[in-house]
């Protein structure tokens, strides 16, 4: 039987933005996303996080740095019985050729085999729209934009281009979505 899945943006989505994040001290999750994670756990939907982090082809930071973030990440997460199956990363610069970057669907494809993922019955939750396209291409249930981050000024620039796009104020509001 194939599982279902929420594909986790990182920063502005779980994670307050910072500007190219890197020290695990910096990690701050929004208000209420550590429940929202639990609550979607709970319910049988694997949690995958899709990161691109740009900062490493720029030469800002290491994946070192990346891997110290997501191991304090799962660290936190852990006693609320949170675990994410993968942490997905393109450290590529956006001019720098890259299989996994997003808006690219390769690392949503790539769980789909890893974890045998109905990826129709999935989720893309972001803060971008590279996220929701991400999503979109890989052929998601839906795509869901959430106003943290970034967010709240996409969903006003983006236009025609959120068509077919849930729009959440949080992550607490995406997962009540998806658990409707």
């Amino acid at each position: 039987m194939k599982s279902r899945a929420v594909f986790l943006d990182r920063d502005g989505t779980l994670i307050e933005e910072r500007n190219y994040l890197h020290r695990p001290e910096d990690v701050s999750f929004f208000p209420g996303a550590i429940e929202a994670m639990r609550r979607l756990s709970a319910a049988g939907y694997r949690l995958l996080m899709v990161t691109n982090q740009s900062g490493v082809g720029r030469g800002y930071f290491t994946m070192d740095d990346v891997t110290r973030v997501h191991a304090h990440m799962a660290a936190v997460l852990a006693p609320h019985g949170i675990v994410f199956d993968e942490f997905y990363v393109a450290p590529e610069a956006p001019d720098q050729p890259s299989r996994g970057r997003k808006p690219a669907p390769a690392f949503l494809w790539d769980a789909r085999a890893a974890f045998n993922l109905d990826l129709a019955e999935s989720y893309m939750v972001g803060d971008k729209l590279i996220d929701l396209e991400c999503g979109w291409n890989a052929g998601v249930k839906a795509s869901i934009l959430v106003r943290t981050g970034y967010g709240e000024q996409v969903s006003r620039s983006a236009g025609e281009r959120l068509k077919g796009a849930i729009i959440a104020e949080g992550l607490v509001q995406a997962a009540d979505y998806i658990l409707r």
